[in-house]
């Protein structure tokens, strides 16, 4: 029996759903009108991905750490300037030139110039304090080897012998200091002749120290991809937490059973300038004397002290 005024729920539904449907297909059909199409890069996922532990991916760093005692590089370094700040970005004739480092802290640079192959700068560092002699404009320079507390307009004076000493090697995780591990990905290039970029899974380890209360203080974030689990980038912090160097590492190739990158970009983004340091020649591990480690500067030259 239906009662006057009675309507049907299973009518009503239909009803609903009709005029609904009319609704989203209305408005396909203008939506069809306004939208465009663009390519895209189309990307595939890599490969034979691997995967890692937090403990395994520390204990490689450890190991990688352990490893390396000194190193004796011969290197094309390639430097620029410049960025959004200033509205432009120079680039460097490359120089070849050589890198020794021995633990815990001594470096030495040494810069020949393009053309003449005579010196363009001497530069060494205990880790404390670095001295550095550029012939060609007759300069002597001393100071302490950290962070510049009143950066130079120009990007390039600020550079310390700290900044390529730190790139050189990955520390792993140090007594105080907390590490988490997170995933991420990378998108690589297309490879020469292809189209199709890759995407790469990765893991990035984030470095940490407790500062005060409930705040812990970044301190790096070490980026590993997971195709080879070996490290492709260093984000550095400094304790107010501004990223301060970007380092990146490619062409890795094994000497003496060590794994090593032949390829590392220095990016200082505060500073504006960065330094590609293609190593051509590598020694590990050979013997360097404490000689190789001083600069005496010229009798009578002016010494700046910075």
């Amino acid at each position: 029996m239906k009662f006057a005024g009675h309507t049907n729920s299973t009518g009503t539904s239909r009803v609903l759903l009709t005029l609904a449907t009319g609704m989203l297909l209305g408005l396909t059909g203008c939506l069809s009108l306004v939208t465009h199409s663009r390519a895209v890069t189309k990307t595939v996922l890599a490969q034979n991905v691997m995967d890692a532990t937090l403990e395994q991916l520390n204990g490689q760093l450890e190991a990688q750490y352990a490893a390396i005692q000194t190193i004796n590089a011969t290197v094309s370094i390639t430097a620029s300037t410049g960025g959004e700040h200033q509205g432009e970005v120079k680039e460097y004739p490359a120089s070849t030139g050589y890198i020794l480092f021995r633990k815990p802290s001594d470096l030495t640079t040494l810069m020949l110039l393009p053309v003449f192959r005579s010196m363009a700068l001497d530069m060494v560092s205990d880790g404390k304090n670095f001295k550095l002699l550029i012939p060609p404009q007759n300069k002597a320079i001393t100071g302490e080897d950290h962070e510049v507390a009143t950066p130079s307009k120009n990007g390039l004076e600020n550079l310390r012998p700290y900044i390529i000493r730190d790139a050189l090697l990955i520390p792993p995780v140090q007594g105080d200091e907390f590490v988490s591990k997170t995933e991420n990905a990378r998108i690589l290039p297309p490879a020469p002749g292809k189209k199709v970029s890759t995407e790469e899974p990765d893991y990035d380890l984030t470095v940490t120290r407790h500062k005060s209360g409930i705040e812990e203080e970044t301190i790096r974030v070490i980026h590993i991809g997971r195709v080879n689990l070996k490290p492709y980038e260093q984000d550095v912090y400094d304790t107010s937490g501004r990223l301060v160097t970007v380092v990146t590492y490619d062409k890795y190739r094994t000497t003496d059973g060590i794994d090593f990158p032949m390829s590392i970009v220095v990016k200082r983004p505060r500073d504006e300038y960065s330094l590609q340091i293609d190593i051509t020649k590598l020694v590990l591990n050979q013997k360097l004397d404490d000689e190789q480690f001083v600069l005496k500067f010229p009798e009578g030259m002016t010494i700046t002290k910075m």
